[in-house]
Parts: C-alpha cells; sequence; structure tokens
C-alpha cells in the first residue's frame, strides 16, 4: 500500500493509505498438469541482416539465398540465447559506449511537431505539504461516467480509529448526495494527480459508499475527457433529383 494526503471538505488533511483493485491472475499457458518454459533462440547474426546480404551479393540475392543459404551460420543459428542486456545502436549499426541523450518531442492535437526539448522531471504531488483538497466542482455519476474515461481506481483505507472515522465521513457525504467531487493537488487543488515521479497527470473523482459501518472511499482517475464532436458548418451536397 501506497500514501496519500488527502482533505476532507472541510479542509482537515491526513495521510492515508491506498491500494488498486484485487486483479485475478492471468491464465496459465499449456496443458493441465504440465509446466511452460519460454526460451529464446538466436535467429539472426549480423552477416545475415539485410545490408550486410546486400553488400556480399548485390540487390537481388534471392537466388543466392535459394542457391547456398548466405544468411544462416549453421554454428550460431538456432542456439539458446540466456541471459542477455540491452544496447543501444547508431543508425550505421555501431555499438554505443554512451547513453544517448533522450530528447522529448512535443505535437499539436494533429500530430504536427512543435517543440523539442529535454526531457523534465516532474515529481510526485500526493504527498507533499500541500494535501490533495476538493475542488468544491461535483458532479453525478451518471454524467461523470459519460464525461472522462477512468483508467484506473484506487481504495483509500483506513489504517486505524481516526483515519477511518475521517474517510468514513467522506465517502457517507458523497454517498448522501449521490455525487463524485473532482479533487486536485497544489494550491486550491489547480493541479492535477500525480502519483510517482515522472508518472501521468490525472483528474481525481472522489466516490463514496457506504452500508452500515462499512464504507468504499474510491478515487478514479482519469486523463481522457470524452466530447461531442463540434456540427459541421457545412450543409451536405444535395443529391440529383432532390
Amino acid at each position: 500500500m501506497r500514501n496519500i494526503k488527502i482533505a476532507n471538505a472541510a479542509g482537515r488533511d491526513a495521510d492515508i493509505k491506498y491500494i488498486g483493485p484485487p486483479s485475478e491472475p492471468p491464465p496459465k499457458l499449456g496443458l493441465p498438469g504440465h509446466e511452460i518454459r519460454f526460451k529464446r533462440y538466436l535467429l539472426c547474426t549480423p552477416e545475415g541482416l539485410h545490408p550486410t546480404m546486400q553488400a556480399a551479393h548485390g540487390d537481388d540475392y534471392a537466388q543466392a539465398l535459394i542457391d547456398g543459404d548466405p544468411e544462416v551460420d549453421v554454428e550460431k543459428v538456432g542456439r539458446e540465447v540466456n541471459a542477455s542486456a540491452r544496447v543501444f545502436l547508431t543508425a550505421d549499426g555501431h555499438v554505443m559506449h554512451a547513453v544517448p541523450t533522450v530528447v522529448e518531442v512535443i505535437s499539436d492535437p494533429d500530430g504536427n511537431e512543435r517543440e523539442r526539448r529535454e526531457p523534465k522531471d516532474v515529481h510526485a504531488n500526493i504527498l507533499g505539504d500541500l494535501p490533495v483538497v476538493w475542488t468544491g466542482k461535483t458532479m453525478a455519476k451518471r454524467d461523470a461516467v459519460r464525461r472522462f474515461v477512468f483508467t484506473r481506481t484506487l481504495a483509500l483505507r483506513h489504517t486505524n480509529g481516526l483515519s477511518f472515522d475521517f474517510l468514513h465521513g467522506m465517502a457517507k457525504e458523497l454517498a448522501e448526495s449521490g455525487e463524485v467531487v473532482l479533487v486536485g493537488a497544489g494550491k486550491g487543488g489547480k493541479q492535477p494527480l500525480i502519483l510517482q515521479d515522472n508518472g501521468t497527470p490525472y483528474r481525481g473523482f472522489l466516490e463514496g459508499r457506504v452500508d452500515g459501518e462499512r464504507f468504499a472511499l474510491l478515487l478514479h482517475l482519469s486523463n481522457m475527457e470524452l466530447k461531442r464532436p463540434a456540427a459541421s458548418t457545412t450543409s451536405p451536397t444535395p443529391k440529383k433529383g432532390s
């Protein structure tokens, strides 16, 4: 479980634990009662790559492949590959001995490049000096699920009696209103939620569910808003005979 510093509607804050929803284990591959093991085998050596073959046999080396299989190194191809390490190659295929510089490319909504810059480290903001706060912006649950795509849901958990009362009160308030409330980080809750360093910024929506002393306080996260396409301003071309 990880921590989040969150405030209630009255501005009282506390450090709370949160967890993701439980997930079922993925299906196991293979036959019942038999384990499956994945292995990697060497498919090709550098001498069998297209640029090398092209330089040795010309642009059209199909007949050379049929006659002698020059792309297959029978001493190496087919061997099992065990431990391996990732390396970076230059455009000429040479191994780079220094990590390349990473460049962040900024594009507009149409995919056109606008800017190139060095990546900037963005720090998590859910456990800083300022807590995650209620923004006061609420909406009905049915409207929220129609306007936003929720990619993750976190459950806020209590660790003692005080945090139980704190979270239960928040869940009860939201459950009675039948709404979700938008929460944000930073001063006034104007910043999106970033759960980890260089993580994805999210909009956060709190939902409460209460059943007597039992409760669930859920933080729904979204980084995509659903918008109706703009109406076309051009009238359709009339058909002949209409």
